[in-house]
């Protein structure tokens, strides 16, 4: 799984409201989710986004409820990864669950700027800023996780391995 896509960062404890407003709940559209995402933190903050783009995140990504929804406002922006220093743990697993990769950093996301060009291998956990010239390095992602990514989330993954049987 590669990816390569500018940067856009956001701060620390951005919560799930801040990612999408609890007003725009009104629907699962992941496109209309889409429209809207980070809306809590600046309104039109997705405008600057382009299908591919990079979310970079600092400590404690996703805290808040446990909304599935803010997930899916970040897939339906057009970004199919959060890289950030950390995570909340239910986010984390809502994320991976509807089909948004998460790359856990640590302090080595400082390493990245707004509007850097990045592109990044799953596989081998390996993340290049090609603005910076800086190599930040992760856990390879786990091939059950991929296996679930790759079918867009658990739902898709379980519907198919039901179909097997």
């Amino acid at each position: 799984m590669n990816y390569k896509g500018t940067a856009h960062k956001v701060g620390e404890h951005i919560d799930t409201d801040a990612i999408i407003p609890a007003r725009f709940l009104v629907t699962t559209d992941a496109k209309k989710l889409g429209e809207n995402c980070m809306a809590g933190l600046e309104p039109n903050w997705v405008k600057r986004v382009r299908p591919g783009d990079i979310m970079v995140a600092g400590r404690n990504f996703g805290c808040g409820s446990s909304r599935e929804h803010a997930p899916i406002a970040i897939l339906g922006a057009g970004m199919p990864v959060v890289v950030g220093h950390s995570f909340a743990r239910i986010f984390y697993r809502n994320a991976f669950n509807m089909g948004l990769l998460l790359m856990e950093v640590g302090d080595a996301v400082d390493k990245i700027s707004d509007g850097d060009e990045l592109e990044i291998d799953a596989s081998t956990g390996v993340i290049r800023d090609l603005t910076s010239g800086a190599v930040i390095t992760c856990p390879p992602l786990p091939a059950s996780m991929a296996a679930i990514l790759e079918k867009g989330g658990l739902v898709g993954y379980v519907k198919e391995r039901l179909a097997q049987k």
